[in-house]
């Protein structure tokens, strides 16, 4: 970067452009002489778009292409939602901040069902989380899962078309493009805990390059990141990635961290829930723990069964 001017690396999706640009206004709010422009990259997640994330190597594909911009100099920092973000980053780059968390929850999105209890034998509904696919699997063992992907708008496109009965998204995602409108509800956690991360944005830069970090530094949330580690931390230990059907929510309620934490089976055959509590400061132990005890109750079996 100039000293005036920040190069921020976004892919090119209305969602991801959103973020980038809102992480730029917060930097310019904290930093009024600073100039941002916007590196709109096209990932590979972005261009197969007719085959499983699964197919084709997962969410990491959604950030391999920006961080190739930081390495090389094109773009001085990177945009992420953090439910997309792998747990390694490559040689030279790291994520020190952590934005305040938005909602974490997920969204049933549904023109003709105002609850996912509601839904009919049959139903067929739509998501690319294995995750999310998998607790509803076994909360609604009587729906249809389909693989959806594409853009927001291109989903909602697809369950106005028909295709399909109900569709679950991010409701910090639909609320972000201002979509609050056809969120027809946010899923009680009980039914379908969040994704490790989620409704969390991250900013990823090189580690050789001191004043980027001291700039980004203003939007770090100390709450939101402590949480991210021990969720991060579950997933970590159990050896999950992006997509694994693992699930992990952290709260900070009076001044020590509550963290849940799921794996289920692909096909909604089994779900293996857990959660502890402890101090603030020992997120990643927190979070390690907690998946020790999945582990020990047979969540290693489940993962197994996901990525076979």
């Amino acid at each position: 970067m100039t000293a005036t001017r920040l190069r921020i690396a976004t892919r090119k999706s209305p969602l991801a452009w959103y973020q980038a640009e809102f992480v730029g206004r917060r930097l310019q709010a904290a930093h009024p002489d600073l100039e941002i422009e916007l590196v709109g990259m096209k990932t590979e997640g972005d261009r197969v778009l007719d085959r499983s994330l699964a197919a084709i190597g997962g969410k990491g594909l959604f950030v391999k292409e920006l961080e190739e911009g930081l390495l090389d100099g094109r773009a001085d920092i990177a945009v992420h939602s953090m439910k997309d973000v792998p747990g390694y980053f490559p040689e030279g780059l790291h994520l020190p901040v952590i934005l305040g968390r938005e909602s974490p929850f997920d969204a049933f999105v549904s023109n003709d069902y105002d609850d996912p209890r509601a839904l009919p034998e049959g139903a067929v509904v739509g998501t690319c989380s294995q995750r999310r696919a998998s607790q509803l699997l076994y909360a609604l063992p009587h729906c249809r899962i389909r693989e959806l992907r594409g853009n927001v708008n291109t989903r909602l496109a697809k369950l106005d078309a028909g295709e399909f009965d109900a569709i679950v998204l991010a409701v910090a995602g639909l609320e972000r493009l201002g979509f609050e409108a056809r969120i027809t509800r946010a899923l009680d956690s009980d039914l379908c805990l969040p994704a490790i991360g989620q409704g969390a944005l991250g900013i990823e830069c090189r580690r050789d390059d001191p004043e980027v970090e001291t700039l980004i530094g203003a939007l770090d949330d100390a709450e939101t990141a402590a949480c991210v580690r021990a969720e991060r931390a579950v997933s970590h230990r159990l050896g999950g990635s992006c997509l694994s059907p693992i699930a992990g929510y952290a709260v900070i309620e009076d001044d020590a961290m509550h963290l849940r934490a799921r794996v289920a089976a692909p096909d909604g055959s089994a779900l293996i829930a857990g959660e502890r509590a402890g101090p603030v400061a020992d997120a990643e132990a927190l979070g390690s723990g907690l998946a020790e005890e999945l582990l020990g109750r047979g969540a290693e079996r489940l993962l197994a069964a996901a990525s076979a």
